[in-house]
């Protein structure tokens, strides 16, 4: 069986892109099912599938988190990966729906978790709000002028891979990627075509779908009047290139393969080596 990639929500598993995409696992409920049930079940996923990618976000609610870690520690098993990456929510969709794809090719279960922190370097991810007034996930340092804005403003907000805020003016575009990509769309309640009438020309979208606002998505932007964007690479084919060509090395610690400077799995480095020359024997002459 392929690596099962999980999710926190059932609004986390967007429906597949291709054919080949595989279904997320939904774990409903987590933080708020009895401790023996959850385990029982997570226990039995990776029974099933060997290895288990559960993508959560860093601002989920802080029981969902802690209860991930309880679950990892009683299993006392390598074969559970908590995936955290610094993704406002349609991103972390997106990611992971990214993920289900790979899951369906000949990928090893370490490469695929390590496939995340790679590939989530070329996904842009942002939104449009009424209000930065609430804004605490984005470092824009432009809150303090954000009180003498008139009333009815709109912003623009890229999360990553780089901060920017700008106010919707006629003029007014977010740095977009310089490859093509594909938009995601999901609207809360803010009435604007800006993303697809502007932003999504400017960044030379190749397609734009809509979806549905994840529930995390108003208290991670601070508003729930936004429209929230992402674009994306869609083809499985370049997805698996991009991961097939990094140079993969072995865990010392699990000893699953991996790509990058971490396993995901069990969390170790490479260890540190001395990098400094040895010394030299000295020069000692006899005693006569």
């Amino acid at each position: 069986m392929p690596t099962a990639i999980a999710v926190t929500s059932a609004d986390m598993a967007l429906p597949p892109q291709d054919e080949r995409t595989l279904p997320a696992v939904v774990l409903r409920d987590l933080a708020e099912r009895p401790l023996e049930q959850a385990l029982a079940d997570l226990q039995a996923l990776v029974e099933q599938h060997g290895h288990v990618i559960v993508v959560c976000s860093p601002a989920a609610p802080t029981a969902l988190r802690r209860r991930l870690h309880t679950l990892r520690s009683l299993m006392e098993t390598d074969r559970v990966a908590l995936f955290r990456p610094d993704l406002p929510p349609l991103g972390l969709a997106v990611l992971a729906r990214q993920l289900r794809q790979l899951a369906s090719c000949d990928i090893s279960p370490g490469v695929l978790a390590s496939a995340g922190r790679l590939l989530v370097h070329y996904i842009h991810a942002g939104a449009l709000l009424n209000s930065v007034a609430r804004l605490d996930h984005v470092p824009v340092g432009l809150k303090s002028h954000a009180k003498s804005w008139v009333p009815g403003s709109q912003f623009g907000v890229l999360a990553h891979p780089e901060p920017k805020l700008v106010k919707i003016t006629p003029e007014a575009l977010l740095p977009g990627p310089e490859f093509g990509t594909w938009m995601l769309v999901a609207k809360g309640q803010l009435q604007s075509d800006w993303v697809s009438a502007t932003l999504a020309p400017a960044w030379n979208v190749q397609g734009l779908r809509e979806t549905q606002l994840p529930a995390e998505s108003p208290p991670w932007w601070g508003t729930g009047k936004l429209i929230e964007f992402c674009s994306y690479l869609p083809d499985l084919s370049v997805l698996y290139q991009l991961v097939t060509s990094v140079r993969r090395s072995r865990c010392h610690w699990c000893g699953i393969d991996v790509i990058g400077d971490r396993c995901v799995f069990c969390s170790a480095t490479p260890p540190v080596h001395d990098t400094a020359p040895p010394k030299q024997p000295e020069n000692r002459t006899a005693a006569g």
